[in-house]
């Protein structure tokens, strides 16, 4: 079997059991996994950065593959930055009132 059709499988596999997995989660603990998602994606986007310095020179697979895994890795931390925000936000004590 090619390296390729195994690639394909067990992307297929992770998207099923990824999907499976988050939907069977309670919307309360979303917001704390949340924090561990930005954890993994800034791990994607050193690991992307790093293919970058690597293979320079070639516009190959491997390099447009890794600027998008920068881009949504970039997109996902930020929007996650974003709502822990909003959380916090909720529990600090109003002042003004």
């Amino acid at each position: 079997m090619s390296a390729l059709l195994i690639g394909i499988y067990v992307f297929a596999l992770a998207v099923f059991v990824g999907f499976e997995i988050i939907t069977k989660i309670p919307p309360t603990l979303h917001t704390p996994l949340m924090s561990g998602a930005n954890a993994v994606s800034g791990i994607t986007i050193v690991g992307a950065l790093l293919l970058f310095a690597k293979n320079t020179g070639n516009a190959d697979l491997a390099n447009i593959l890794g600027f998008v895994a920068i881009v949504f890795a970039t997109i996902n931390v930020v929007g996650g930055f974003m709502v822990t925000d909003r959380m916090l936000a909720m529990f600090k004590s109003k002042k003004g009132k």
